[in-house]
């Protein structure tokens, strides 16, 4: 069984996972809260095909509910709502950011709020798993990069008080076994299997090791004695629990040789083989999400803007029919989990996500839908990314292509409020000048379509295949309706009227109305 744990708060959602089989829960990212965060979620349950999800459940220090509480328990009906196939659990938690913020602090160098959401999303993970599933030796576990990159690896299990004493336990009796001499045992097992060896002035013989999916760090440490990688295998195991116990080991292949020390070894293994990495961008995302993540996997600024900037012709001209020449790849950078080499340029990167872009536009027939509909291909993906941005699923984005283009007939502004917001993000993505919704929504820009008729000037998102689709094939039984907005249960209200939709947002829309765009 797969599961999603969310340590759900009023900003932002700690996201990870497991597999109910590995046991070892994972942090991903953090979703933030801002309307579309039941989009994102079910984006996600859908990307790793799960529906089980497990939310931490605030306590205070007598075991009682708190208002915190509450809160999650109304987040859970409006998650239900969103994803009706979801089943939802709760896990008894309390002071977890405290524990995920001080867990980050011992093993990173910076880092952000939302790397301590996500942490403490993986503690009730973990936490749940060994309360309801039982508790198990060391497994794989997935390590993820930025917001989206992540590699297979393999975990020590949580440290555990238990897994100390057991190693202690195996020091002393191999003192009482061996009296003076186990500190020399111990010692001497640590060292390379052929510390004569100097790979800085010999060329060293590399032994491809391999560490599988699902290895425990037992069969790790009897697969690199049998490979002739190190001394000891018990020897190799307690070190790492004394020393490495919090840290994950990738797996993969792995080019060690025989003058490397259990530490050497260790390090290569926690570091990564980084000949190949895995990146996800999702539906949703824009150009600057993707720049993040590529910095993230420690490509150069100036290389990524500079891949950003080029023109993909050729093969890719197709797709661009209606882009002004100056308009950038906003809406073409196709979500998706991708694997890439590290020696791979942003260039073919890029090149990777047009191409499948490319594929889906054309396995749908999106073109010719779109011309159906009065869009060429630019102005679809344009609307579409507005649609991704407004709508919680793909019943609701059909609908909500429909009221667009309701609007469009009706000669009246889209009046997307998403538009007016990645205005904003473009030119003050701190909210230095515009600082609260009334200044966003009369920001100045070809992209706001609460002050423009017509669609915005360009995408405002890259949008995913149900959106685009839906965009491409609306709603026929909403031709009369003009308005709509998503409640705070998280379902989607619409209106043919403006006081109907006055109404609604009365009714339905106290909170999420006045979030900060």
């Amino acid at each position: 069984m797969k599961l999603i744990a969310l340590d759900v708060g009023t900003k932002r959602i700690g996201v990870a996972k497991a597999d109910s089989s590995v046991r070892v829960a994972v942090p991903y990212s953090a979703v933030e809260v801002d309307g579309t965060e039941f989009e994102k979620i079910g984006s996600l349950a859908r990307a790793w095909d799960i529906n089980c999800f497990v939310l931490g459940l605030p306590r205070n220090n007598q075991g009682e509910e708190t208002k915190q509480s509450a809160y999650v328990r109304q987040f859970a009906k409006q998650l239900k709502h969103a994803i009706p196939e979801a089943k939802i659990c709760f896990q008894d938690e309390s002071l977890t950011s405290v524990e995920a913020e001080k867990r980050l602090g011992n093993r990173k160098k910076g880092y952000k709020k939302g790397d301590i959401d996500s942490e403490a999303a993986a503690i009730i993970l973990q936490d749940f798993l060994e309360e309801h599933m039982g508790k198990d030796k060391t497994k794989p576990k997935a390590k993820t990069k930025a917001a989206t990159a992540s590699r297979n690896s393999v975990k020590g299990a949580k440290p555990h008080k238990h897994r100390f004493l057991t190693a202690a336990i195996v020091i002393i009796l191999l003192l009482c076994a061996a009296g003076g001499g186990a500190y020399a045992f111990y010692e001497y097992n640590l060292q390379p299997v052929e510390p004569e060896l100097d790979c800085n002035s010999n060329k060293c013989t590399e032994v491809t090791f391999t560490v599988s999916p699902g290895s425990g760090v037992s069969d790790v440490a009897t697969n690199l004695k049998n490979a002739g990688l190190i001394r000891n295998a018990l020897v190799f195991q307690v070190f790492y629990r004394l020393n490495y116990n919090g840290e994950i080991l990738q797996t993969g292949d792995f080019d060690l040789n025989k003058s490397m020390t259990p530490s050497d070894i260790i390090a290569t293994l926690i570091d990564g083989n980084d000949q190949v990495f895995r990146l996800t961008l999702l539906p949703g995302a824009t150009v600057s999400d993707f720049k993040d993540i590529m910095l993230g996997l420690g490509y150069e600024e100036a290389k990524i803007d500079e891949a950003l900037g080029k023109a993909y012709t050729g093969e890719f001209d197709w797709i661009f029919e209606g882009k002004p020449a100056e308009a950038g790849l906003e809406g073409y950078l196709y979500g998706e989990t991708y694997e890439f080499y590290a020696s791979d340029p942003v260039e073919t990167v890029i090149e990777r996500m047009l191409t499948e872009f490319a594929n889906v536009v054309e396995q749908n027939g999106l073109k010719e839908k779109f011309v159906a509909q009065g869009l060429n291909l630019y102005q679809g993906i344009s609307l579409a990314s507005v649609v991704q941005k407004e709508a919680n699923n793909a019943t609701d984005y059909a609908r909500v292509a429909q009221v667009f283009y309701n609007r469009m007939r009706e000669d009246m502004n889209l009046g997307s409020d998403v538009t007016a917001k990645y205005a904003a993000d473009l030119v003050d993505p701190n909210r230095e000048v515009y600082t609260d919704n009334t200044a966003v929504l009369e920001i100045d820009s070809p992209y706001n379509t609460r002050k423009n008729k017509g669609l915005p000037y360009g995408p405002i998102c890259n949008p995913g295949i149900e959106a685009l689709i839906a965009t491409a094939t609306p709603d026929e039984e909403y031709t009369n309706y003009l308005f709509f907005l998503t409640g705070d249960d998280g379902l989607m209200y619409y209106s043919d009227t403006e006081e109907g939709h006055s109404k609604n947002i009365e009714e339905h829309c106290q909170s999420l109305c006045s979030v900060a765009l």
